[in-house]
């Protein structure tokens, strides 16, 4: 089972911060995810929402903020809200990362950093825009893409492997054995998002997922590793 810590471990820091993901890394998550989303002046930062309103101490639309401006923020705890390089220095040899592309116009500078850094095998792009993810195979057919649903749409598992990816994520609420069934006859990973309490987490174990992603590693931990 393949367990992932969303956006670091969300209910227990600051979500996509440093201090988040080195929770998830110290309760020992296979994957972590975190969002991109891009500022005024171009730079990609770790934001899920469209605005930075209830994750940081300001108010408007990231990409109103310049890089520097949303730097100023507090994030919580004291923590700034990181850069993809530093998302991507923290997990470097620890950590697989998926990297959920917000908005359009990320998936290009996204995979130019993860080359820069020599990162490629340890990062999955996913977003629920399957355009954004022919993008990223667009520009470099070696990399590893993930499709994401919110809730089960026909041929699912037909889509994800068309696009060349290696896993699909569905949200937990929808999940079944027939998804699971279809996504295991097309080679694919299946994931469930994000169950987060112990009941629906061994509710996902039953019906056959590959991986789940949780809000709450520390249940994940005590449920697949302890």
């Amino acid at each position: 089972m393949l367990i992932v810590g969303h956006r670091g471990a969300a209910a227990l820091e600051p979500e996509n911060t440093l201090l988040s993901f080195e929770r998830g890394i110290a309760l020992g998550m296979d994957y972590l995810e975190t969002d991109v989303r891009l500022t005024r002046d171009g730079r990609l930062i770790l934001m899920h929402d469209e605005k930075v309103d209830r994750t940081t101490s300001g108010a408007g639309p990231v990409s109103e903020f310049s890089f520097d401006e949303i730097r100023a923020l507090d994030a919580g705890k004291g923590q700034q809200v990181p850069s993809l390089e530093e998302a991507l220095e923290a997990i470097r040899g620890r950590v697989q990362l998926l990297l959920e592309l917000k908005g359009p116009g990320t998936a290009a500078p996204a995979v130019e950093t993860v080359k820069r850094l020599g990162v490629q095998g340890e990062v999955v792009f996913t977003c629920f825009v399957m355009d954004r993810l022919r993008e990223v195979k667009a520009l470099d057919s070696s990399l590893r893409v993930g499709a994401i649903f919110g809730r089960a749409e026909p041929e699912m598992a037909e889509t994800a492997a068309a696009l060349g990816a290696e896993a699909f994520g569905l949200n937990y609420r929808h999940m079944s054995l027939h998804a699971v069934a279809e996504a295991h006859k097309q080679g694919l990973i299946i994931r469930a998002w994000n169950p987060d309490t112990e009941a629906e987490i061994r509710a996902m174990a039953g019906l056959g997922v590959d991986g789940v992603s949780s809000n709450r590693p520390d249940l994940l931990a005590r449920v697949f590793r302890e």
